[in-house]
């Protein structure tokens, strides 16, 4: 097992080097096949030590690499079903991008760069996915960062692209900072980093311990899955190639503050407070999100805002309580949102990067198989009945009830209402990219790569049928997938609701779904529904707020970064120009003049040294007779 896990980190690895070293020595298809080959291989070894380990928790050490006194860091391994879990799901997306993105890049000539840093991400992804020590885990969640920064702003010769790249860098930093501070004081009340020695001792923590632990672990959650309030950086990254927007900000990177907090959970459960704020947190964003979704124009940025949304799901359920609930929506979102930004590549490519989704429309006659694909993962996303997501999105209601009290309640209503919203702007979005006519003419449309619409295919399976692997006994599932993660510390196997409550939640988040479908087909389907239009010039004002994002991103500028920047030039100005630089070269001007004034005395004359001497003994001798003059 030991040599699979060690593989299955440096099988990408590998692949970054050859491409750094070699990528632009071979032909393009040898580069591209080690890309993709670098990450297939890192998936079949991952479904090998998904089988072979199936339902086991062990520790596995490669090497150390700092030791001083009792501060010991080491590239340790923690391998249970939750890892696990994670480790396939990013291999198997990761490998489907790889290949699409050899028919999506076929047009670059940077592709080189493009799979080196691809690999590189994979690679980080898996540390944070297996790492059982904190600072290492913690060079995986810089490698992401550093892995988006550089994606994002792949077309760094594009201005727009390339600030986008620096926004999305320097808001997760935010949270990493948090992330730092969490290590240290963890080392400094358990004396180690491991995550398994952690959790095996957080019943020791106090309950004011547990809440700093778990604000922290938090907001360095918040900064990578774009939580309120750093959620403004990944609309923003939808500048860089859409695949990477697929693989980063939709399957894998936004997910890895989420994933933190399942891995700690032991922590964070210990403080009635942080589990609240999660789930204050995840609800508040996934209303916010939905809202904002609704406003969007561009197609990938529609999908963005959605994913937030999602995260904001998946906080809820942490905050409920209930970590298998909030696996169980991760990995499914994993695969549909996915397909829906592949889906966005094809109809992007098609159109020559005119992504208005109002300038589109009638899109299945040009590109049925995309159609299909992006309905299965436009079904899955607004959670319809006998849908993956609705299944998934039907436990965390239901964890969410499992919490007495008014605050729970509220966040219940608050995910019934983004639940409704979630369909609207799905289908907001299905109908304006492909029902609502438009009239594009057959020259307008080129035509797509196979490689890419025939890797859509898996996602587009996998979306809907996720969800069915958590499929409660009430619906005549076995919930398996509560099974197999049942042994992971802090996990709750079965919810324990009602069967009547549990299809009361059913039915009403069903009603809602297809609410939310119906009210996008009057608004936006190929039908002309004149009431419902004039309703939209109605809240015209309020689209507009929600295309802005109800501003956060103008706030920010406004009361954080003009200020900043003014008070940057005044220092810069003032300050530094003029007082530091202006005082250097005042001093270089006024020591000449000095000096000038000193070479007067240096004649070489002994008369002109003994009229100095006297004049010191003179000067001298008036000092002495002031003081004494002072003193009686």
């Amino acid at each position: 097992m030991k040599s699979i896990l060690a593989l299955m980190l440096l099988f990408p690895l590998t692949g970054a080097v050859f491409q750094a070293l070699f990528g632009r020595k071979v032909a393009r298809r040898v580069s591209e096949a080690a890309a993709c080959l670098a990450v297939g291989g890192s998936f079949m070894l991952a479904l090998a030590a998904f089988i072979l380990g199936w339902g086991a928790t062990f520790t596995l050490s490669f090497f150390e690499w700092i030791a001083v006194d009792s501060f010991r860091v080491a590239a340790d391994v923690l391998f249970n079903p939750l890892s696990a879990l994670m480790a396939l799901m990013v291999t198997f997306v990761s490998t489907i991008i790889h290949i699409y993105s050899v028919g999506y890049m076929h047009e670059d000539r940077d592709y080189t760069r493009y799979f080196c840093y691809l690999n590189i991400f994979v690679f980080s992804m898996l540390i944070i996915a297996l790492a059982d020590n904190l600072v290492f885990l913690f060079v995986g969640w810089e490698g992401v960062g550093f892995c988006s920064y550089v994606l994002i702003g792949f077309w760094y010769s594009d201005i727009p692209r390339a600030t986008a790249g620096r926004k999305a860098f320097l808001l997760t930093r935010i949270g990493d900072v948090a992330f730092g501070i969490a290590i240290g004081l963890f080392f400094a009340r358990f004396n180690s980093t491991a995550i398994s020695f952690i959790n095996a001792h957080a019943a020791e923590l106090d309950a004011g311990a547990a809440t700093i632990f778990g604000l922290l672990l938090l907001w360095s959650a918040m900064g990578k899955s774009a939580q309120l309030p750093l959620t403004v950086w990944l609309p923003d990254a939808m500048a860089g190639p859409t695949p990477v927007s697929a693989l980063i900000h939709a399957a894998t990177m936004v997910t890895a503050g989420v994933y933190l907090l399942m891995r700690l959970y032991p922590v964070l459960s210990l403080s009635s407070t942080a589990m609240a704020a999660v789930a204050g947190v995840g609800m508040v964003t996934a209303l916010y999100a939905a809202l904002s979704a609704l406003g969007q124009r561009d197609i990938k940025k529609v999908l963005a805002y959605s994913t937030i949304s999602q995260l904001g799901y998946m906080f809820v359920a942490i905050g409920a309580g209930d970590i298998i609930g909030s696996m169980a929506f991760l990995l499914s979102h994993a695969f549909y949102k996915s397909l829906l930004f592949l889906c966005a590549g094809c109809i992007l490519h098609a159109l020559h990067e005119q992504g208005d989704i109002f300038m589109m429309g009638g899109l299945k006659a040009y590109m049925p198989k995309v159609f299909w694909v992006f309905l299965a993962g436009a079904l899955s996303l607004a959670a319809i009945p006998a849908t993956g997501g609705f299944w998934n999105k039907d436990r965390l209601l239901l964890a969410i009830l499992n919490n007495p009290g008014d605050f729970f309640n509220l966040i219940w209503l608050g995910a019934l209402a983004a639940s409704f919203l979630t369909s609207l702007y799905t289908f907001r979005l299905f109908f304006a990219v492909f029902a609502k006519p438009v009239g594009l003419a057959v020259e307008e449309v080129r035509p797509i790569p196979r490689i890419m619409t025939d890797t859509l295919w898996p996602l587009a399976f996998l979306g809907l049928t996720a969800g069915y692997l958590n499929l409660s006994p009430e619906w005549g599932g076995d919930e398996w997938l509560a099974g197999y993660l049942a042994h992971v510390q802090g996990a709750i196997e079965h919810i324990g609701a009602d069967p009547a409550l549990e299809s009361q939640t059913a039915l009403y988040d069903s009603a809602l779904a297809l609410a939310g479908v119906a009210v996008a087909y009057m608004l936006h389907g190929p039908r002309e529904f004149f009431s419902f239009r004039q309703l939209v010039e109605w809240f015209r004002a309020a689209s507009g707020a929600a295309l802005a994002g109800f501003y956060l991103d103008r706030f920010y500028t406004v009361m954080i970064a003009r200020p900043y920047k003014k008070l940057s030039e005044l220092l810069w100005v003032y300050a530094d120009e003029k007082m530091l630089d202006g005082g250097i070269v005042g001093s270089g001007r006024t020591l000449p003049e000095f000096a000038s004034v000193l070479r007067l005395w240096t004649t070489g004359r002994i008369s002109t040294y003994l009229g100095m001497l006297f004049l010191g003994f003179a000067a001298l001798a008036c000092g002495l007779a002031i003081s004494f003059y002072v003193a009686f």
